[in-house]
């Protein structure tokens, strides 16, 4: 299957939008998620993608992460995958999910990656990258997850918070 922009891969993404948004486009979001698996060699598995609203968000903040508010992004992958030890033709069917509140991106935009819509193509790879093992606890793990999400924002014209350009 060709997903829009291109790619020709296996790897379906359900996209929604349960957000209070006007206007936002899942099927652009949902190409920048697809290109990056794509990039990151995942050739074949699904991928949930969902905008949210800042209660729905605050909730599984709370649940997942034992925090309160809301987050800009969060990501469940599935559990006990190791991507590292697989070929991309032994993907698993489910990759996991990303969450994003639209919100919460529209609010940090401005003085994180300067317009909503960089701010959504970082919000997206990032929990993209998650869901495929990527990390920045260790300092070693922020560095490489940076610099991956750095390519990736390169290839739609944007530019990341962390790097200079």
């Amino acid at each position: 299957m060709t997903e829009p922009g291109g790619i020709d891969t296996a790897v379906e993404i359900s996209a929604a939008d349960r957000s209070d948004e006007v206007n936002l486009d899942v099927d652009r979001w949902s190409v920048i998620a697809a290109e990056t698996l794509a990039e990151e060699g995942v050739t074949r598995g699904e991928l949930g993608l969902t905008f949210v609203g800042v209660d729905e968000m605050s909730e599984l903040n709370s649940t997942h992460m034992g925090k309160d508010g809301p987050t800009d992004v969060l990501a469940f992958p599935l559990d006990g995958l190791d991507l590292a030890g697989l070929a991309p033709g032994n993907v698993p069917v489910a990759l996991g999910d990303v969450v994003i509140c639209v919100s919460v991106a529209r609010s940090q935009a401005a003085e994180h990656c300067g317009t909503v819509e960089a701010e959504l193509a970082l919000l997206v790879i990032h929990g993209v990258l998650h869901v495929l093992g990527h990390d920045h606890y260790l300092d070693e793990e922020r560095v490489e997850m940076q610099g991956r999400e750095q390519i990736h924002m390169q290839r739609y014209g944007f530019r990341h918070p962390e790097f200079t350009s």
